[in-house]
């Protein structure tokens, strides 16, 4: 199982970001999907997630939108006005009960003031 992720860098407070998590070796459709962050000298914190239903953070919500491609079996974070406080390493995660998870490698968003 393979779970690679892309995008990611530097952007302007305001801006726009999208990153991506391409999924091989596994039934993709029959994972859920979470984008996670980690902020330095932070927990780890669920920002995403869409299985049965759809769900976001209260500090995401109407700014970040989660979405899967099963045909490319790529899962992807929209993040529109972006803040300094988003700033963080971001971590893709595949999951399905009794099966296990997966984790992506992390990804580098820095939100500059």
């Amino acid at each position: 199982v393979q779970v690679v992720q892309s995008g990611g860098g530097l952007v302007p407070a305001g801006g726009s970001l999208t990153i991506a998590c391409v999924v091989s070796g596994l039934t993709f459709t029959a994972y859920d999907i979470g984008w996670y962050r980690q902020a330095p000298g932070k927990e780890r914190e669920l920002v995403a997630s869409t299985g049965s239903s759809t769900d976001y953070a209260d500090s995401v919500k109407g700014r970040f939108t989660i979405s899967r491609d099963n045909a490319r079996s790529t899962a992807y974070l929209e993040m529109n006005s972006l803040r300094p406080e988003d700033t963080a390493v971001y971590y893709c995660k595949l999951e399905r009960i009794f099966w296990g998870s997966y984790w992506g490698q992390g990804t580098q968003v820095t939100v500059s003031s």
